[in-house]
């Protein structure tokens, strides 16, 4: 059983990195869609992407 809504990785065809404007890629262990070109990893809360910049963790 879910907790809650669930991100869908079809969507990942039409979401693109809002500051690379890159490819993402889906995390599912930390729902996140992650950005390598832009070193960011941007959460996913309650199945919904959150893509701001100031909401993003930067990776290591």
């Amino acid at each position: 059983m879910s907790d809650g809504p669930v991100f869908d990785p079809k969507m990942l065809e039409a979401l693109i990195c809002p500051q690379s404007h890159g490819q993402l890629s889906y995390d599912a262990a930390r729902q996140e869609l992650v950005s390598k070109s832009a070193n960011l990893a941007y959460p996913i809360r309650g199945g919904i992407p959150v893509m701001l910049a100031d909401e993003a963790r930067s990776l290591e």
